[in-house]
């Protein structure tokens, strides 16, 4: 099954972690970040906006297992972070070229990280209800009529 090689979906994980947590800005300081970090709802929306999938359950939670094993992110009290040397993997990563983030970051993964793995389970309940979340966000609010709003002078 290939449990000691990175797979696609390990780095779209961490991809979508980056950048939902905003580590991805150019030059952001980490100390500008909420430093809770994310929660799933915010790296399923990441994911979903990559990939235009949601990550079921048995995915996101080998991914973690992996990441967090390596070393790369940490999961305390379903808050999602990257560490240093996570966030040193992302800075430094080659330009993407023709290749999309992800398969960039996995080929990055391939060649400098071993993955490991953590004990950490993610509950189909809270998977669950992470994805209602960010389907509830994902809903647009009904527009308003100009009609009806009154202007303050």
């Amino acid at each position: 099954m290939g449990e000691n090689r990175w797979r696609w979906t390990d780095a779209w994980i961490f991809v979508s972690l980056v950048i939902a947590s905003g580590a991805g800005r150019h030059r952001r300081a980490a100390a500008s970040r909420r430093p809770e970090g994310v929660r799933l709802a915010d790296v399923l929306s990441t994911a979903d906006h990559l990939n235009q999938a949601i990550p079921e359950r048995h995915e996101v939670e080998v991914a973690v297992r992996r990441l967090v094993g390596a070393g790369l992110i940490t999961v305390t009290d379903g808050w999602f972070r990257i560490t240093p040397d996570g966030e040193h993997l992302w800075r430094t990563r080659p330009s993407a070229g023709l290749a999309t983030t992800v398969d960039t970051v996995h080929s990055v993964l391939s060649r400098r990280h071993v993955p490991g793995d953590a004990a950490w389970h993610l509950d189909e309940a809270d998977h669950a209800a992470a994805v209602q979340e960010y389907a509830v966000r994902s809903i647009p609010a009904p527009r308003r009529s100009p009609e009806n709003h009154v202007r303050q002078n």
